[in-house]
């Protein structure tokens, strides 16, 4: 199982305690829904076409990280310009590889 697919232990704030960092899921399914200004269900479908993968508790419920809602974000801003589901995947993977190999380049400068 990939480091990004096990759920983190959460207390009654959300969190470990600790301030979460953009990649600690504390979000659940509607407030990740309403942070972002869209329905649960959209959510869901962006899941299942690989757009966004949020962590999973013990239990199979979804946690959303600030990661994951900032990714959302920019999906609504792709179908507010009028792309479709496909389109947002193949601007997203690119996006994703273009951060890669900038801090690839970064690291290898150091």
């Amino acid at each position: 199982m990939a480091e990004r697919d096990r759920a983190e232990p959460i207390d009654g704030r959300g969190h470990g305690g600790a301030a979460p960092d953009a990649e600690h899921a504390v979000y659940s399914i509607s407030v990740a829904a309403e942070l972002v200004g869209t329905g649960v269900q959209n959510l869901r479908i962006y899941e299942a076409r690989g757009l966004v993968a949020p962590r999973r508790t013990a239990g199979g419920t979804r946690r959303y990280s600030s990661a994951d809602v900032s990714r959302l974000r920019r999906i609504a801003e792709l179908l507010d310009a009028g792309l479709n589901l496909a389109g947002i995947a193949m601007v997203l993977t690119l996006q994703d590889e273009n951060s890669r190999l900038r801090a690839e380049r970064k690291e290898r400068r150091r």
